[in-house]
């Protein structure tokens, strides 16, 4: 039973997180935000596509991050403003 249970759970935990402001795949500020604070490696990688195939949503991952740069701990969005910065030089 608990093999079963650890499948279940791991496979759930795989699973591409619904974000509650992503509507219709838009990528709003809003959505960005839970994406970066909220979500898992694969709601990453989809972030880092869009952003790197469109500029507009890079530049919306920079805002976001700014308004939580203040923060030391909050490394996930220190993470991303790296990133966005070394791809929109």
């Amino acid at each position: 039973m608990g093999r079963r249970l650890a499948k279940q759970l791991s496979k759930l935990y795989n699973q591409i997180m619904l974000h509650r402001h992503l509507t219709r795949q838009q990528f709003t500020l809003a959505a960005i935000d839970d994406m970066i604070a909220r979500g898992k490696r694969q709601d990453w990688a989809e972030l880092r596509r869009v952003a790197l195939a469109d500029r507009a949503v890079m530049e919306k991952v920079l805002q976001v991050c700014q308004a939580h740069i203040v923060d030391p701990y909050a490394q996930r969005y220190h993470f991303w403003k790296q990133y966005a910065e070394q791809h929109t030089a």
